[in-house]
């Protein structure tokens, strides 16, 4: 296979990349892009080509995409324990989903890749001591120390090696009696450090088309969705299906200049505009950003992630109100129904734990028999943003299929 310095580093390379750490040797990062582009790739072109005829399936209005999985995942977590119980929880939920829609439902997990993440301050100050901002466990450590907060690149050897058991787990994951079939489960991250993403992209054989060997679906984020910068351009390159976060300051015109880039031959499933608006906003903002897309006939996936738009800050930890997550999913099937376009799917950030990161849940009241504020510190585990924990992710999914009353709208 050709190593992705060959073909993808010309045009993502040239482009400014936002959210990418400083990393004090120059020279350990060449070392570490040279292992990375030696070693064997996660997954392959021809499962990533399988997604993208499922996703197809989600834009023509006949399938259901369930995403979800660890706000940042950890190295030391890629444990049986944790990416089973991760596991287990979306299938249930997406067995769910589906008796409820009458139709199937893709599922994707946050998984094996969520190593890096953005953020909106490059350093961190806690107690009058400023550092570094945690980047992820592919960059530096969650601890508040200067040697924990150092970038380091031998961190993104150890993402891979984790990734790589993450998905050996998922393969060998133990099934529900009785279970006529195992689901496919498949693996998803945003492509944002493009140190790890570029070396291990390689060429098809079939097709000499460079794929991501990173993760089935990749996808830029709202602060590197720039149409003009390196995560776009390196999306517009694969052949994997891609995706965008759009946040509440999206324009028509950003989607439409998105879409002519990342999928200019207009293949259903190619690219998936998922939203992330807040509770109060999803309303007003999505009917036009869906009414010019629509319009133009641009063939995407709309999902909704309804955790961003909604993280607050309660007794000093960030958290997000379980009502606020389902009323953004509410509006967003609203908007749908009302253009008589397609909810293709939900983006959760969750966990198979029983975490105490999110707030309420419990028979859909806040406060009746979900977690409280005075819960938060209890289990409080993610190492960046609040999880729904596996009560209120099975809660969320009863509540999200009551809302399809309405026969599905299918395109074609």
């Amino acid at each position: 296979m050709t190593s992705a310095s060959q073909f993808s580093e010309p045009q993502a390379a040239a482009r400014p990349a936002e959210q990418q750490p400083q990393w004090p040797d120059p020279q350990e990062v060449t070392r570490v892009r040279e292992r990375l582009a030696a070693s064997p790739p996660l997954v392959g072109p021809e499962d990533s080509d399988r997604l993208t005829a499922l996703l197809g399936e989600v834009a023509r209005g006949r399938a259901f995409l369930l995403q979800g999985g660890d706000c940042a995942e950890m190295v030391e977590r890629a444990t049986p324990a944790a990416v089973h119980g991760t596991v287990e929880t979306l299938e249930r939920l997406a067995g769910t989903l589906e008796r409820a829609f009458g139709m199937p439902v893709v599922t994707v997990g946050r998984l094996a890749g969520q190593y890096a993440k953005p953020r909106s301050s490059p350093v961190e100050t806690l107690h009058g001591r400023t550092l570094p901002a945690y980047r992820g466990d592919a960059v530096n450590g969650a601890a508040f120390t200067p040697r924990s907060r150092t970038p380091d690149p031998r961190r993104m050897l150890r993402a891979y090696e984790a990734a790589a058991t993450t998905l050996r787990l998922v393969a060998d994951r133990p099934g529900p009696a009785p279970r006529p079939a195992a689901r496919e489960v498949f693996v998803s991250h945003e492509a944002l450090l493009m140190d790890y993403e570029l070396p291990l992209t390689r060429e098809d054989p079939r097709t000499g088309r460079p794929y991501a060997g990173s993760g089935h679906l990749l996808w830029a984020g709202e602060r590197t969705r720039d149409p003009r910068g390196a995560h776009i351009a390196h999306l517009a390159r694969i052949g994997n299906p891609v995706a965008v976060k759009i946040g509440p300051g999206a324009r028509p015109d950003d989607l439409l200049r998105l879409a002519r880039l990342l999928n200019p031959a207009a293949v259903p499933g190619r690219l998936t505009f998922i939203v992330r608006t807040g509770a109060g906003t999803v309303r007003r903002i999505l009917p036009d950003l869906v009414g010019a897309v629509a319009g133009a006939g641009v063939p995407v996936a709309w999902v909704c992630d309804p955790m961003h738009g909604n993280t607050v800050r309660v007794n000093g930890r960030k958290t997000r109100y379980f009502d606020d997550v389902y009323e953004e999913i509410s509006g967003f099937f609203e908007v749908h129904r009302a253009l008589g376009t397609h909810p293709g799917g939900v983006h959760l950030e969750m966990t198979g734990a029983d975490v105490t990161e999110c707030l309420g849940g419990g028979s859909g009241a806040v406060w009746s028999a979900g977690i409280r504020p005075a819960d938060l510190p209890t289990r409080y585990e993610s190492a960046c943003d609040p999880r729904l924990n596996r009560t209120q992710t099975l809660e969320l999914g009863r509540l999200i299929a009551g809302l399809r009353t309405a026969p599905l709208v299918t395109a074609g």
